[in-house]
């Protein structure tokens, strides 16, 4: 089950995800950003979804002061990245957010770079409108179809991303946007093995196994390696760096009357 690789993959990357992370970061600050310049504030009881770490929790407790938070992973084992932070203050809800059961009745129901992991946005759009208080906000950022593009060219391999106008689809019978955006965020790196070392740190191995331009699904060796290095630098290199993409969405919308 590819949910329960992705948690292996997280749970494994829990030391190191907060600093090598540095997109997902930026990506939680202009979310938070987004947040006070479009919610109608305050918002004292918030869900996230997808906290992993806590890099976003911690934006939001600071800015929004929220009453309650409740904090959901895939991952229970990140509970422990919490210890520090006030146990009045929050409640830490392990598992699948598409079927973990949540409190109704939020102000905020929010996340950062998570939902691209889902079976059914639709579905999971519809839960978050029954779990809103009347009035209530759903902000969140995914990936978009560019996402770690250079890496799906090379290998064939890559999640089914939806575009921002999808995702606003999906979302249009149950709110009203208020902010969809797009970019494209370009890392740089001094040799494609520190790429796979990055996403590997951040728990994402952006290849799902798959030997480059082969069908069969294996561990890489050493040759394969060597062969998806020098088609990375042959068909992105430049100036002795080579580019991975990111492609952050972010859509703030308000929950309907249905």
């Amino acid at each position: 089950m590819q949910k329960e690789r992705v948690a292996k993959r997280f749970t494994k990357a829990i030391g190191t995800y907060t600093d090598q992370a540095s997109v997902q970061k930026e990506i939680a600050r202009k979310m938070t950003g987004l947040i006070q310049q479009y919610i109608h504030l305050p918002c004292p009881e918030i869900i996230e979804f997808g906290c992993g770490t806590g890099n976003y929790s911690r934006m939001l407790l600071q800015t929004l002061h929220p009453k309650h938070i409740w904090l959901n992973d895939l991952c229970g084992e990140v509970k422990h990245c919490f210890s520090d932070l006030p146990k009045e203050q929050l409640t830490f809800l392990p598992g699948d957010a598409e079927s973990t059961t949540f409190p109704g009745g939020k102000s905020l129901i929010t996340s950062c770079s998570t939902l691209q992991w889902f079976d059914s946005p639709a579905d999971f759009f519809q839960k978050c409108h029954n779990l809103l208080a009347p009035e209530g906000y759903l902000a969140f950022s995914s990936f978009g179809k560019e996402n770690m593009k250079e890496i799906r060219e090379l290998t064939g391999s890559g999640l089914p991303y939806l575009s921002k106008g999808e995702l606003e689809e999906l979302l249009s019978p149950y709110y009203d946007i208020l902010y969809a955006g797009e970019e494209l965020i370009s890392l740089n790196f001094n040799h494609p093995l520190d790429i796979l070392y990055h996403l590997k740190q951040t728990g994402v191995t952006g290849v799902s196994g798959k030997v480059p331009n082969s069908q069969r699904t294996s561990v890489w060796t050493r040759r394969d390696l060597q062969e998806f290095s020098e088609k990375y630098v042959e068909r992105f290199g430049s100036a002795s760096k080579v580019p991975l993409t990111y492609h952050p969405i972010y859509i703030l919308a308000k929950k309907k009357t249905v």
